[in-house]
């Protein structure tokens, strides 16, 4: 069983992206931000514009179904990919190789809302995304789209507090790249997850009584980190 809900994509310049999709609790609460916003602004307006009578309802009305569907997309092209509510849990819409969203795949992913939303409160949205590894709603899977947990720029590199070592043997490309993305999510595990995986390199590691301390310091000698 696979718990484990990263995936990696790989950029044109040869950068390897971990990412990170968000499960249905966060994007949840997200909504219910979203939600509360476009209540209490439509509300605002209803109440403002009463003042002009039947006109001031029916503008309000208008007004209230443009913010009901282009509110998440200006956000989400505007300010990242992210609305105020998921600005508040810190994820973010972008296209599933991570690139940002587009204004038609924005479009897509929020006009199919209403098929999410059926045939209650999600239903459909909640089903698929629990359908499959990367937590998409129907909308997503319609414009290619994933939320994401957003990397906190605070976050600390874990290669920055060992010394760059030196292997003392000839590594492969596939062995860099793995130790490479071993050190990249090692803020996402725990202790004994770390040295868990740090021990599966085998000889690499044997002589070592600090498994992970090791292998973060090859990272950061391969990366070139304390060379001269």
């Amino acid at each position: 069983m696979k718990l484990d809900t990263t995936y990696t994509v790989n950029t044109p310049e040869g950068i390897a992206l971990q990412l990170s999709p968000a499960g249905p609790a966060p994007r949840l609460l997200a909504w219910l931000v979203d939600l509360l916003l476009r209540g209490l602004v439509s509300a605002l307006l209803f109440i403002g514009l009463a003042l002009l009578g039947e006109m001031g309802i029916g503008i309000a009305l208008i007004l209230t179904f443009l913010l009901e569907w282009f509110y998440p997309v200006y956000f989400e092209l505007r300010h990242q990919g992210q609305t105020p509510g998921k600005k508040m849990l810190d994820i973010y819409v972008a296209h599933a190789d991570a690139s940002p969203i587009t204004f038609s795949a924005s479009l897509v992913r929020n006009l199919l809302r209403v098929v999410d939303f059926l045939p209650l409160l999600y239903g459909f949205g909640l089903a698929s995304m629990l359908l499959n590894q990367r937590f998409q709603r129907l909308g997503d899977l319609a414009a290619n789209t994933v939320v994401l947990h957003k990397i906190r720029a605070d976050t600390p590199n874990p290669m920055s507090a060992v010394e760059a070592i030196r292997p003392e043997v000839t590594l492969t490309l596939p062995e860099q790249q793995a130790i490479m993305l071993f050190a990249q999510r090692s803020h996402t595990l725990a202790p004994a997850r770390l040295d868990e995986l740090a021990q599966m390199t085998g000889v690499l590691v044997a002589p070592q009584s600090k498994p992970t301390a090791y292998v973060q310091g090859i990272a950061r000698w391969l990366t070139g980190g304390g060379r001269t």
